[in-house]
């Protein structure tokens, strides 16, 4: 039986592919989707991928994921510096939490360099463009092996 991974994205990544190329990339998120899916399957892993505007909507997929997931990959897009609500709903999940970025946060502006969401999680990948999501499941299958 797969392992189910909650892979969640958070505000504008529904427009990835199109909005700031120069920093995103060209990839949409249906791409990253899809290497997620093909990716996972050779680990034993099984990819629940969502994506929302909407904070409350992040929060009651994290919630769904505390009794469903094996782990939680989440790019919470701009939340990450702003939600201590996500925080607080990914410090109520005992499985494995990867945060990933696109961008390398660090090398924007000073606002992005804080991250609520890194006070909780067990690795960050930040920078390697879409390609964070396949090292993000790389090292989850890791994790959920060790577990």
């Amino acid at each position: 039986m797969a392992k189910i991974i909650y892979v969640l994205n958070g505000p504008n990544l529904n427009l990835l592919g199109k909005r700031e190329p120069e920093i995103y990339g060209a990839q949409t998120l249906d791409d990253v989707r899809a290497m997620c899916e093909a990716a996972a399957a050779p680990k034993g892993l099984e990819i629940a991928f969502h994506q929302s505007n909407a904070e409350h909507v992040l929060i009651d997929w994290i919630h769904e994921a505390r009794e469903a997931a094996a782990g939680i990959i989440i790019n919470p897009a701009a939340y990450t510096h702003t939600s201590i609500a996500i925080l607080d709903a990914l410090n109520t999940c005992t499985c494995p939490v990867i945060e990933v970025h696109v961008s390398n946060i660090h090398k924007r502006e000073s606002f992005r360099h804080h991250s609520y969401v890194s006070a909780r999680a067990d690795a960050v990948i930040a920078g390697c463009g879409v390609e964070g999501y396949l090292l993000a499941l790389q090292r989850m299958a890791t994790l959920c092996a060790d577990a």
